[in-house]
């Protein structure tokens, strides 16, 4: 009789859990994904960054005085 109570809440709760820890990992990985993303552009943004002040500053040495 016990068992019977014990087992048609398992029955009931252990899908909503399956199905929360399913919408748990994709979230996780939705937003490491995001995390990588943005760490890779800050990268590519710095690495462009520091191009252009390069090419900005070695302009500006091999410009004839006026």
């Amino acid at each position: 009789m016990i068992m019977d109570g014990i087992g048609g809440v398992l029955t009931a709760v252990i899908p909503s859990v399956g199905v929360g820890l399913l919408f748990w990992f994709a979230m996780r990985a939705i937003v490491n994904a995001d995390r990588t993303e943005r760490q890779a552009l800050a990268r590519m943004d710095a690495e462009q960054d520091a191009a252009q002040a390069a090419i900005t500053k070695n302009s500006q040495e091999n410009r004839p005085s006026v």
